[in-house]
């Protein structure tokens, strides 16, 4: 929770949730003004801010003031424009079609907001990902718990700092701390809970909403495979896959994790590799500007443990420091697809490259694991594209370059099987964070018709009463 001011008594997690309850149940956040003073005040927050925001996020992960402005400013500015622009229009009842026995009704599909949600990000992209569940939820009518990682320490000061002054303290709050914290605040009852993070703390997330059978959103990760076949333009193919590879050092849940090639696309991307890593970060990756930092010493340790058992060959980088949570860009290759490298998500600046045979067997290595958070395809010839496309399964697919799908508001971003359940983004966040209720309102017209459903029943009228209720019957007449 955000601290007190002096002499003033530290709320609970209870009373933290019960306040935004009643905030929610008097109805405050339901009219559309409301919601879009609460969007164009959040789009201050980030505007007036800008570099206190660039500032913090370069001291959690030494981010670069342009990779900070690109994903985690820009998106969430991006983001807020489109959700005030077509905000009315996603609350408008949505009118379904009838049959004869209720022409004459009103039957429709009314958007509610759920009540009192939970939003717990990252530390990744510690104000992205935090900050774009909560457009979705304001949008949609909610009051908001907002769990900002206690990793990036100083992007979450920040959020605690920034978010009562901006918004309303009655209908959104911030709650800090660690694990501990995070379990205890989740023993309370929310009415949805999104999580954004790794498939371990997931399942600690999902048994704790089951007690109050709570609904969840997961956005999650896994591997990210990119499969490279047949004809392509081998620099641009390099350039782009550098670009979303060492983004951020690679702490991307939609970064690709691994390649597939043959043997002979291989033999010409890896000097590609080394070229275009040298052109983005010079010949000493450490003194470059443009190139983040682990974030913890325990991921650092956790992804040189990884170099250290991979039976693969280390082609590009592997230098590191650990006082300064260094590791340069690295290629593996001559790795099986048992390696230690392949076990679990990398997220971190290491590349295996594995070879195959031909499309069909990376295929089937891609759908020999679980279904990914996105999955990439660099290719020339558009039939490998959509076979590729046709014949795998993951939360989202882009071809021909990587991360660029997923900051287009207007297409759904999440997550399938272990990458993540639900979605958002646009329209689909709104859709997420509301509940479609089916209305029909009814007059008293027609009750000579609605006879036909009374007793004493009869064939007759069970014939007449399966036509009246035929989707096709008002068309009929």
């Amino acid at each position: 929770m955000s601290a007190p001011a002096a002499g003033e008594k530290m709320e609970s997690h209870s009373q933290m949730v019960e306040r935004l309850r009643a905030a929610f149940r008097s109805g405050v956040t339901v009219p559309e003004e409301f919601r879009r003073t609460q969007l164009t005040s959040l789009m201050s927050l980030i505007k007036d801010n800008e570099d206190q925001i660039s500032k913090v996020l370069h001291q959690d992960l030494a981010k670069p003031k342009f990779e900070a402005i690109l994903s985690e400013i820009e998106i969430v500015l991006n983001e807020l424009h489109y959700a005030i622009s077509n905000l009315a229009r996603w609350m408008q009842p949505e009118y379904v079609s009838k049959s004869l026995a209720t022409k004459l009704d009103d039957c429709f599909i009314r958007r509610e907001p759920l009540g009192v949600v939970l939003i717990i990000g990252p530390w990744n992209y510690p104000l992205q990902l935090l900050i774009l569940p909560l457009v979705s939820a304001i949008a949609a009518g909610n009051c908001v718990v907002i769990k900002p990682s206690e990793v990036s320490s100083a992007t979450e000061s920040l959020v605690a700092e920034l978010i009562p002054k901006y918004l309303s303290q009655d209908c959104y709050t911030v709650a800090r701390g660690g694990a501990e914290e995070t379990k205890a605040l989740l023993e309370n009852r929310f009415d949805h809970i999104f999580y954004t993070g790794s498939q371990a703390v997931a399942r600690s997330i999902v048994q704790a909403a089951s007690i109050h059978l709570t609904p969840v959103t997961l956005e999650l990760g896994g591997k990210c495979p990119c499969l490279i076949y047949g004809k392509i333009n081998i620099a641009a193919a390099a350039r782009r896959l550098v670009w979303a590879k060492y983004f951020n050092v690679g702490q991307s849940c939609v970064a690709p994790d691994y390649v597939l090639c043959t043997k002979a696309a291989r033999d010409a991307l890896v000097p590609a590799l080394r070229e275009v890593l040298e052109e983005f970060y010079g010949k000493e990756p450490k003194e470059s500007p443009d190139l983040s930092r682990i974030v913890s010493d325990r991921h650092w340790t956790r992804l040189m443990e990884l170099l250290k058992k991979t039976s693969g060959k280390v082609v590009v980088g592997g230098e590191a420091d650990q006082e300064d949570k260094y590791i340069a860009p690295t290629v593996v290759v001559d790795l099986q697809g048992d390696d230690a490298l392949m076990a679990h998500e990398i997220f971190g600046p290491i590349l295996p490259i594995l070879t195959v045979e031909s499309l069909e067997e990376g295929i089937d290595f891609i759908n020999g694991k679980e279904k990914p958070l996105a999955l990439y395809v660099f290719s020339d010839e558009s039939s490998v594209v959509k076979t590729v496309m046709e014949n795998t399964s993951s939360g989202g697919f882009c071809s021909n370059d990587a991360i660029i799908h997923m900051t287009l508001p207007g297409l759904p971003f999440g997550g399938v099987g272990m990458s993540g359940w639900g979605s958002y983004h646009g329209r689909w966040g709104f859709e997420e964070f509301s509940h479609r209720r089916g209305c029909m309102l009814r007059g008293w017209a027609l009750e000579r018709l609605n006879g036909l459903r009374y007793p004493p029943y009869s064939s007759e009228k069970l014939k007449w009463l399966r036509w009246t209720t035929s989707p096709h019957s008002c068309s009929l007449m």
